[in-house]
């Protein structure tokens, strides 16, 4: 597996990648996010697209703004978070952080087994952008689970790996 920050050659196969994961906008926190228009940091497996990361940085802070494997279970996802943890400390972020829905239980165990932490509940944010910024958002989620919700999770990247 060779990860790599995106490059203008990627643009199409990384379009690709998002679009079949309906990843092309983001919303959270009440505001819809191109995903393209930021950074990525790619995983490759034989050539093959296998993992897209993209994140926004500024104010000292980094967000994890998508993570999408294409097979769960094999390491991408675990490379990417490094590789975004890395690209924040260079960027001299003190806070990586990201927001997920509460019915992903699956990204909760795994953000939270890679240092993250919650740190803000949003309830009903889920809700919001669904009638106001993406109304394709679904009504139920993963496990059946109706999606109505905002997590956050955060960690400290200032002091390096397993800060």
């Amino acid at each position: 597996m060779e990860i790599a920050p995106s490059r203008g050659e990627d643009r199409s196969a990384l379009e690709a990648f998002l679009g079949r994961h309906n990843a092309l906008r983001a919303a959270r926190r009440g505001e819809l996010v191109d995903c393209l228009a930021h950074p990525a940091m790619l995983a490759w497996v034989d050539g093959e697209l296998a993992g897209v990361a993209t994140y926004v940085v500024g104010d000292g802070e980094c967000e994890l703004l998508t993570l999408y494997a294409g097979t769960r279970f094999t390491g991408v996802g675990s490379a990417l978070v490094a590789a975004v943890q890395d690209a924040a400390r260079r960027a001299a972020c003190t806070r990586l952080w990201l927001v997920t829905t509460n019915d992903n239980v699956d990204a909760l165990r795994f953000y939270q087994r890679r240092g993250f932490r919650l740190a803000r509940l949003r309830p009903g944010a889920v809700d919001e952008s669904r009638r106001t910024l993406k109304p394709e958002i679904p009504t139920t989620g993963a496990y059946a689970i109706p999606l109505r919700d905002e997590l956050e999770l955060e960690m400290d990247v200032s002091a390096g790996p397993g800060s």
